[in-house]
């Protein structure tokens, strides 16, 4: 039997170089399931994404999810691109080995938290207060350099992963400090800043929003004493003064400390994050 991938909808393109188009997974020409194609937004046209492959629970446990990955791969290959990623849920445990048999290597995770009703309490002596306009300045150029900068550690160009972290920081803080949604805290202690945190709102799931953590750092001097943990309890009372219930971030892989601390604090894994070079 022949798996194929059979388009479902003309080929979408933006003017910016950007495609994506829908397929039928295809098995001697019957529809046995879904997949859409497209270039990671972000990343330019040479990174691809597989996007929502699904096999009909009658074809499932008959390898046409791997063949159709493969195909998905050729296809991006077609394309361009030279690395492909893929976004996969983290109770979906057969989708997580078939990415690792396929040679996916994990970049980062997501991660979510259902907020108690009561705010949590900060410690002793541990002052919050908002970000100013003039640490606003220096700490948004520091902020882009460290997201570029995590991005080439886990295998991306330079020159994309600079882009990325300009466009990101562009779409997230139009209006800087007073961009919508929006909140940077500084945290002081006896008179010293000593971190920062920076959460805004999100749709976390489909049709349900939340916080999300997009920064947290502790200052150089200061870290190895609790602060972090501080950090996210605080972030937790600026959701709730929000009106949300659900907090999420996203961690990069290899960034064991912080994801124990996560983990420690109650937040689950929702999707894994991995990447491949088309060779």
């Amino acid at each position: 039997m022949t798996t194929t991938l059979r388009p479902a909808e003309p080929l979408q393109q933006t003017p910016e170089g950007d495609r994506s188009r829908a397929y039928d997974v295809c098995v001697n020409s019957r529809r046995v399931g879904s997949v859409r194609l497209a270039t990671a937004s972000g990343f330019g046209p040479g990174s691809g994404s597989i996007e929502a492959l699904t096999i009909d629970e009658k074809d499932r446990r008959r390898g046409r999810g791997t063949v159709a990955a493969l195909a998905a791969e050729e296809v991006l290959r077609g394309w361009g691109c030279g690395e492909v990623q893929i976004s996969v849920p983290a109770a979906a445990e057969a989708a997580l080995r078939m990415a690792e048999v396929l040679g996916y290597t994990e970049r980062g995770r997501n991660m979510v938290k259902e907020l108690p009703a009561e705010p949590p309490a900060l410690p002793s002596g541990f002052e919050v207060r908002p970000m100013t306009d003039a640490e606003y300045g220096p700490w948004a150029l520091e902020a882009r350099e460290s997201y570029a900068r995590s991005w080439i550690r886990r295998g991306v160009a330079e020159d994309r992963a600079r882009a990325k972290s300009d466009a990101t920081h562009r779409q997230l803080l139009p209006e800087g400090l007073a961009s919508p949604g929006t909140a940077i805290n500084v945290a002081v202690r006896d008179g010293e800043t000593v971190g920062h945190v920076w959460t805004a709102d999100r749709e976390l799931e489909p049709g349900v929003r939340g916080s999300y953590v997009y920064g947290v750092e502790v200052a150089e001097g200061h870290r190895g004493r609790g602060y972090g943990r501080a950090l996210m309890l605080l972030a937790e009372r600026v959701a709730l003064d929000a009106g949300h219930r659900l907090l999420g971030l996203h961690v990069f892989a290899g960034n064991t400390p912080a994801i124990q601390l996560y983990t420690s604090l109650g937040y689950r894994t929702t999707y894994v994050n991995s990447y491949k070079a088309l060779l």
